[in-house]
């Protein structure tokens, strides 16, 4: 999935950045995996704690405290954030409860929100991940955003040719 990705992208001239949060950095740990991935990848940001969600990602510190960390808010905000703070055309973010423990009744573990960017574009979307253990959930999260860009990706660029 990352491949193909990264074949997109580079076909495309288009950059790319993470924001991660419950996964840790293993999206961009994905992608850079594709060898040729230099050609479009400007970096990521590993923004677990809140204050780095807020003050290098631009996270409203209100919508963090309204929404909460794990929220389809936070989600947009650290995706347009780290297009913005890395000046990629594509970016994803995820935010989330990847387990064993954190979840609570109205977030349990599990609850992962993810988000693409591509162009203007940005389409959010809340996974409810069975808890198979924290590292197929963070696993199954990367899988999950990837395909959200791709899906996005190739939605932006057919609208772009109809142009």
């Amino acid at each position: 999935m990352a491949t193909r990705l990264v074949e997109a992208l580079r076909e495309k001239g288009f950059s790319f950045a993470t924001a991660e949060s419950c996964t840790g950095g293993a999206v961009s740990q994905a992608v850079t995996s594709v060898a040729g991935c230099s050609d479009v990848m400007r970096g990521g940001v590993v923004a677990y704690d809140n204050c780095v969600k807020a003050g290098v990602l631009g996270v409203p510190a209100a919508v963090i405290a309204e929404h909460g960390a794990v929220s389809r808010e936070v989600a947009e905000y650290m995706v347009r954030g780290v297009s913005r703070l890395l000046d990629a055309e594509c970016a994803v973010a995820t935010t989330g409860v990847a387990g064993p423990g954190g979840g609570t009744p109205d977030k349990p573990v599990g609850t992962v929100w993810i988000a693409a960017k591509a162009r203007d574009e940005v389409a959010v979307r809340l996974l409810s991940l069975e808890d198979k253990g924290r590292i197929n959930n963070i696993k199954q999260t990367v899988i999950e955003v990837l395909g959200l860009a791709e899906e996005l990706l190739c939605r932006t660029l057919f609208s772009e040719n109809k142009k």
